[in-house]
């Protein structure tokens, strides 16, 4: 079940994060309570929501990771987005925004390690 589950939270991630955010989302995201960070949060436990459904997890459960996934996702990318903006990394400015990057989605993608490791206990 693990194999099952990380899968479609890899997949989960890639489409939330990349296909579907919009520039409300990312424009939005350093800013604490906007919508458009709430927004993609959302979308993000929403799906991992969906995710776990689909492999069998029960509704509670799966419920309950939404809410993890979303409130973890949402303070990781304000995070990101704060660093950046204090130090004043751009893409084209700076080495550190793309290691800045990389720690964000590593976090990610440890917390769907997190997950799929508790669920398929």
């Amino acid at each position: 079940m693990f194999d099952l589950v990380i899968l479609g939270l890899l997949l989960k991630h890639f489409i939330v994060d990349f296909l579907l955010q919009t520039p409300y989302m990312y424009l939005n995201k350093g800013t604490f309570g906007h919508p458009g960070g709430i927004l993609h949060a959302s979308l993000h436990g929403a799906a991992t929501f969906c995710v776990l459904l689909v492999c069998g997890v029960t509704l509670q459960i799966a419920l309950g990771w939404f809410v993890f996934d979303a409130v973890i996702h949402y303070f990781v990318d304000l995070g990101k987005v704060k660093i950046n903006k204090l130090y004043g990394w751009t893409p084209m400015s700076s080495e550190k925004y793309w290691w800045l990057l990389g720690l964000d989605q590593l976090l990610h993608q440890l917390t769907y390690v997190l997950i799929a490791k508790l669920v398929s206990n």
